[in-house]
């Protein structure tokens, strides 16, 4: 019985992005998308003679998934600060408010 062509467990399969590709797409410098990948908050690597780098596409997904979650709880704690006490906890009795 002939091979499976699916990607072998543990490889990617994932498309190769240059930095560009991924700068354009990110509307970032391609001096920011490199650093991105030496944080490690993208996955690259250096492939070929003189070393290029190349970004995995599943890599931009994640980041930008997380980028919208940090905003997204960023939107959450600034909605929560902005909260005053009498909307969260009631004004009580006498209305929270000193009188004549």
């Amino acid at each position: 019985m002939p091979e499976s062509l699916t990607p072998e467990p543990g490889s990617t399969g994932d498309r190769l992005l240059t930095p560009a590709e991924v700068a354009e797409m990110l509307q970032l410098s391609v001096d920011e998308v490199v650093a991105l990948v030496l944080d490690a908050r993208l996955r690259g690597m250096k492939v070929g003679s003189p070393g290029r780098w190349r970004i995995e596409s599943a890599s931009v997904e994640g980041y930008l998934d997380d980028q919208a979650e940090e905003a997204r709880r960023m939107a959450l704690w600034r909605e929560s600060n902005a909260a005053s006490f009498p909307e969260l906890w009631g004004r009580g009795a006498g209305g929270g408010r000193p009188g004549p």
